[in-house]
């Protein structure tokens, strides 16, 4: 039984049509801002169920007085950004809108250069530091280091490391510019890192990791030299962190890997495609292990091939209601007039939106049903034991799955507790009324709440995995668990 849900296919259609006749500063767009929330976002009123009325006309107070003598943009939309998280902290953004974001598109690259012509340099000659770098006996930080396009070199000059460009793109960084600095402060390490605009980043993880890799907070750095043995475990972590598409691999005979670093709904194809050119594989093998971390949700139609895999008992699943509003249903038009949805998509999408447009300030359930139980013909005997590798970097859809999955017999999670961003979703944007910001919101609110909710607990593994454990070694760890079995 296929289900028919709304749940979380993030239809993101940015809309102008939605005319609200104002000014263009910061106090008019908050109040353009409160209101649209206050009739059009589907937790407004499950926020203020929990905080009250009162703390809620105290924080919009606080705010409508601080917006006032906000004149730029970006100040302004992190100041409405923050008023946001009193709703929630996800599934809810408020930003500078895209054309106008990032000046350096509108630059030509000899403007950007001469913009960061002057930036704090490292001078060296090349020879000579390849030279001293050479020497290195043991893996330490100094050496060289390479991330896409980026090549830098690291020395220690008094009490820091200094993180210098060998190779760049030569626009926005150049050779001998500083990258980032390391202090070590009694072991502990941290790191002003430089992004790409060079503004500073403080970060308080960096952790040489194994013999090749450095760790600067979310930033990977590889060894270039100088050349120390690789370490298979570690190799194969980075390797199935850093890609970008899902990927399979062999462990043992006994084990396999499936890596899926997004169920985003461009990803669909390529999931569908690894799983169905090793199903022989998966299907003959006796542990699989999930590797979801990171994966930060999509659609549920791109975990759609993995259920069956892993299925062992019908799957429950609870739905969600639709707020209608004039502006919510606008969605619901979108995709009956886009051509790239198939015809069933956009036909159900005509008979929610008659159903929407009967129940205006209502929450509507447009399927059938509360509830949707998804039965499979086949139990397959592999994998016997299903392992889902999690963590904090899981969200939304993948925390959709997850529900699913984990009701499988065979299915184990671990790792840490994920994000807790589920039960207000469908995400929608629109543009601000002059155009200068955008805003994104939530239609649904799942009809969980509240016996069952997820928000702000995450969905925990079975199988949590501590500190002691380095990240490198949860792959590891997990193939020794599902082999106990």
């Amino acid at each position: 039984m296929k289900r028919k849900t709304l749940l979380l296919l993030f239809f993101a259609l940015s809309i102008t049509k939605y005319i609200y006749s104002q000014e263009c500063s910061c106090a008019d767009t908050f109040k353009w801002l409160k209101e649209t929330i206050e009739k059009n976002d589907a937790g407004f009123q499950y926020a203020i169920d929990k905080k009250g009325k009162a703390e809620y006309k105290k924080h919009s107070d606080n705010y409508a007085e601080k917006v006032k003598s906000i004149k730029a943009k970006t100040d302004c939309a992190e100041t409405l950004s923050e008023w946001l998280r009193f709703f929630r902290h996800e599934h809810l953004w408020f930003k500078v809108n895209g054309e106008q974001e990032n000046s350096f598109k509108q630059l030509d690259n000899e403007t950007i250069k001469k913009q960061f012509k002057n930036w704090a340099s490292y001078s060296f000659d090349e020879e000579e530091f390849e030279t001293f770098i050479s020497r290195i006996k043991k893996p330490e930080i100094q050496g060289i280091w390479i991330s896409g396009s980026y090549k830098i070199g690291v020395k220690k000059v008094n009490d820091e490391y200094i993180g210098f460009i060998i190779e760049a793109d030569g626009v926005y960084w150049k050779k001998s510019q500083i990258k980032f600095k390391i202090k070590d402060n009694n072991g502990k390490l941290s790191a002003i890192y430089f992004l790409k605009d060079h503004s500073a980043r403080e970060i308080e993880s960096v952790n040489l990791v194994g013999n090749n890799f450095l760790q600067i907070g979310q930033f990977t750095f590889k060894r270039e030299a100088p050349i120390f043995p690789s370490e298979e475990s570690i190799d194969l972590h980075f390797k199935l962190l850093k890609t970008k598409i899902p990927i399979i691999k062999k462990l043992t005979d006994n084990t396999i890997i499936l890596r899926i670093p997004s169920f985003s709904y461009s990803e669909k194809k390529l999931i569908d495609s690894t799983i169905n050119s090793n199903r022989d594989l998966i299907l003959n093998t006796k542990n699989l292990i999930i590797d979801l971390r990171n994966n930060g949700g999509g659609s549920d139609e791109s975990f759609e091939q993995l259920l069956p895999i892993i299925y062992t008992n019908p799957i429950r699943t609870v739905g969600v209601e639709l707020l209608s509003t004039p502006l919510n249903n606008q969605r619901m038009i979108d995709i009956i007039n886009t051509p790239s949805f198939s015809e069933e998509t956009r036909q159900w999408a005509k008979n929610a939106l008659e159903k929407l447009n009967k129940h205006m300030g209502e929450f509507v359930n447009v399927d059938s049903s509360r509830l949707t139980i998804e039965a499979y013909d086949t139990i397959y005997p592999y994998p016997k034991n299903v392992g889902i590798i999690i963590n904090e970097g899981n969200g939304s859809t993948t925390e959709q799955f997850l529900l699913a999955a984990k009701q499988s017999k065979k299915v184990k999670l671990f790792g840490k507790t994920t994000m807790g961003i589920l039960d207000i979703s469908n995400m929608y944007s629109i543009d601000s009324p002059c155009n200068e910001y955008k805003l994104g919101y939530s239609l649904s609110r799942s009809m969980r709440i509240p016996d069952f909710t997820i928000d702000d607990k995450g969905v925990q593994p079975d199988y949590y995995i501590d500190e002691s454990i380095h990240e490198y070694e949860w792959i590891d760890f997990v193939n020794k668990t599902l082999s106990w079995k």
